[in-house]
């Protein structure tokens, strides 16, 4: 069992940077492809972004490229988004997952919610115009 802990969310004007974290525990963290994915109100919860487990691959919605960095620290089992330029779209609770079985996650699924097996409870980022 992984448990997923996010934080770093809060109130930021348009044009800020925030840098979410998301620490894992429970399980070995090294191996495990991750990624970030939010949900706005009213709205399905998308993908923003994946890293491989060794931090050599990202993946990144085209919506936030040029804007948002997503980095992982193994010894630290710590799983990173940084957040610039920041625009009210970017407003949405913001989850960390990580993948089950090791390889579920990969080059044409990373983007999928339903690949991920472990999720933690959210972090808010809302952006102000």
């Amino acid at each position: 069992q992984v448990q997923l802990a996010e934080s770093g969310g809060r109130l930021v004007q348009a044009g800020d940077s925030l840098r979410l974290s998301c620490v894992a525990s429970g399980r070995t963290f090294t191996y495990s492809t991750m990624g970030w994915f939010r949900q706005a109100p009213g709205k399905e919860r998308e993908f923003v972004a994946a890293i491989s487990w060794s931090g050599g691959t990202t993946w990144l919605t085209n919506s936030v490229k040029g804007r948002f960095t997503i980095s992982r620290d193994n010894a630290k089992s710590t799983l990173h988004l940084q957040m610039s330029n920041l625009n009210f779209e970017d407003t949405a609770v913001y989850y960390c997952a990580a993948e089950g079985v090791r390889g579920t996650v990969g080059s044409s699924t990373y983007n999928r919610a339903e690949v991920y097996a472990y999720w933690g409870q959210g972090t808010q980022v809302t952006v102000s115009s």
